[in-house]
C-alpha cells in the first residue's frame, strides 16, 4: 500500500518534473550561451519582467482583456455553430442549404479576415470578438453536425414506432447521442479561440496578450514577448482544464 500511494504522488509529480526541466535547461542554454540570450532571455529575466509588468498593472489589465475577447468570442461562435450543426446534422433540406456555404468558408482562416473585419467594425471590440467566434465556429459546428449524424437509425425508427414525435426523438435520442462530440467540438474550440486572439488584437487593440506581444517587438523587447506568450499558453491550459472538469462531472458524468 505505502508503494502504491508512492507511485501515485511520483505520477502526480511528473507534469510539474518535465515543466521544471524544461526551464531549468532554459536556463542553462541562456546562461552558458548556447542560445543568444538577446532574442531568448533565461526564464530568470522573463519571471523578472512579468513581475514588473505585474507590479505595473500592465499584464493584469491585458489578461482581463484578452480573457474577456477570449470568451465572448467562442460563446458566440459555440452558439451558433451548435445551432447550426444540430440542424445540417438532423435535417436534410438545412444540411443542403447551409453545409455548401460552410464548408466554402472552413478553410479560409480567421488571419485572412483581418482586413476586412477592420474595415466592416472600425477599430473596437466588435471585429476582435468576430474573428474570435469565426475561428472558434467551425471545428464545433463540424463536431456537432459529425455528431448527429452518426446517431444509430434503429434507435429512430424504435422510438417512431412506439410513438415518440420529433421533439421527444430530437430531445431524448439525438441530442444525447451527439453531446459527447459537442462537448469535444467545444473543448477544441477553446483552444482555437486563444490562437485566434493574438491575430484579434492586431486588430487596432490597446491592451490585451497579443497586443503586448505587437508592442514589445517593436521596441525589442523579448522578455515582455515571452511572457506575453507564456500567459497565452497558461490561460489556455487553464481554460482546458476547468472545461474537462465541468463536462466531465456534468454533461458527461456517465462516460468516466
Amino acid at each position: 500500500m505505502p508503494r502504491l500511494n508512492l507511485m501515485r504522488f511520483i505520477h502526480r509529480l511528473q507534469p510539474i518534473g518535465s515543466i521544471a526541466l524544461f526551464f531549468l535547461l532554459w536556463e542553462l542554454a541562456s546562461r552558458y550561451q548556447l542560445i543568444n540570450a538577446r532574442f531568448v532571455p533565461p526564464p530568470s529575466q522573463v519571471f523578472a519582467s512579468l513581475l514588473a509588468m505585474l507590479d505595473s498593472g500592465m499584464l493584469v489589465n491585458d489578461t482581463i482583456a484578452s480573457v474577456r475577447r477570449s470568451l465572448m468570442g467562442f460563446f458566440l461562435g459555440s452558439a451558433v455553430a451548435i445551432i447550426l450543426g444540430l440542424l445540417t446534422g438532423h435535417t436534410a433540406w438545412c444540411r443542403r442549404l447551409f453545409e455548401p456555404i460552410i464548408q466554402l468558408f472552413r478553410p479560409i482562416p480567421s488571419i485572412a479576415f483581418v482586413p476586412l473585419a477592420t474595415l466592416w467594425f472600425g477599430l473596437g471590440e466588435t471585429p476582435k470578438v468576430f474573428l474570435i467566434a469565426y475561428g472558434a465556429f467551425f471545428p464545433v459546428w463540424l463536431n456537432t453536425h459529425v455528431g448527429v449524424g452518426t446517431v444509430d437509425t434503429d434507435y429512430l425508427r424504435a422510438a417512431r414506432c412506439l410513438g415518440a414525435n420529433a421533439r421527444q426523438i430530437f430531445f431524448g435520442i439525438v441530442l444525447p447521442a451527439a453531446l459527447p462530440f459537442i462537448v469535444a467540438g467545444l473543448r477544441f474550440g477553446i483552444g482555437v479561440a486563444f490562437i485566434v486572439l493574438v491575430a484579434a488584437e492586431m486588430t487596432g487593440a490597446s491592451a490585451g496578450l497579443g497586443y503586448r506581444i505587437e508592442q514589445s517587438h517593436l521596441i525589442f523587447r523579448a522578455d515582455q514577448m515571452l511572457v506575453g506568450l507564456l500567459m497565452l499558453g497558461v490561460l489556455g491550459a487553464v481554460a482546458d482544464w476547468v472545461f474537462h472538469k465541468v463536462t466531465s462531472r456534468t454533461l458527461l458524468f456517465w462516460v468516466n
